[in-house]
């Protein structure tokens, strides 16, 4: 397989899907209640990416937030979120983006997260650099003191707040900083690049990691599940992350002392 090709063929595909986002009016439903909510942006967007990705390999499933496609089964699977922070699309908030992860045989081997509105697309696949509009990125060296936290509360099972509010409290208290943007790939996506340095959110699907997982492991980061559990992408899962071993061994600690088992 040629990942390089793969990924530049994808990455096209992915900004001429982000005119569903860009240049269309969309309307809004709630899908389960009033903070997850899904656009027809979301499904035009989706609905194109599987139809081109589809072409490039045939063979492959589709594992998607939207439409209920859920293939865990086939050698490559595309991890898709159609727009990764709906929430902020439908308010104007230009932290938003296209992820698209493929995965074979449960490994990653390429993703691409693409904020059209900042005009900012991040990419890698196997045996590249992580990239930010085909320039190297990599993370930082800032030490967990020194380091930045991306978090978020548990928006759609709001009763794990005590549990987030007593592990972000902990870890603000040793870092520098904490700051949620609303959108996972974007906030993994700007760690890999430098911009900041720690992750956790106790709920995180795989179309919401899936793309930027591949990215932030090749420019020197880490993510995992549950006490280090390697990611499968096939269910809803805690995410740690980190620009290096030791800033993540410091971070699961913490969330070790608030959490025995997960919570869902």
């Amino acid at each position: 397989m040629n990942y390089k090709k793969l990924r530049k063929q994808t990455e096209k595909i992915v900004k001429k899907a982000s005119k569903f986002m860009i240049s269309v009016d969309f309307t809004v439903t709630d899908k389960d209640d009033v903070v997850n909510v899904v656009t027809t942006a979301d499904v035009n967007v989706q609905r194109y990416l599987c139809e081109k990705l589809s072409k490039l390999l045939p063979s492959a499933g589709f594992y998607c937030e939207e439409e209920n496609l859920k293939d865990t089964q086939s050698e490559y699977i595309w991890v898709i979120d159609p727009i990764d922070g709906t929430m902020n699309f439908t308010r104007g908030i230009s932290d938003c983006a296209i992820s698209v992860g493929l995965i074979c045989n449960k490994e990653p081997v390429l993703g691409v997260v693409y904020l059209p509105f900042k005009k900012e697309m991040f990419s890698s696949s196997k045996g590249e650099n992580a990239m930010k509009n085909g320039k190297k990125i990599s993370v930082s060296d800032k030490p967990f003191n020194r380091s930045l936290l991306y978090t978020a509360m548990s928006l759609y099972k709001k009763e794990l707040a005590p549990i987030c509010d007593n592990i972000i409290c902990d870890t603000y208290s040793k870092c520098s900083d904490y700051r949620r943007l609303g959108t996972c790939a974007v906030e993994l996506c700007y760690i890999a690049e430098g911009k900041a340095d720690l992750y956790f959110e106790i709920r995180v699907f795989p179309w919401d990691y899936a793309g930027a997982y591949f990215i932030l492991l090749q420019a020197g980061g880490v993510l995992k599940g549950f006490k280090g559990e390697t990611l499968t992408f096939d269910k809803a899962t805690p995410l740690i992350g980190a620009n290096n071993i030791d800033n993540y061994n410091t971070l699961n600690e913490i969330v070790n002392k608030y959490m025995d088992k997960v919570p869902y």
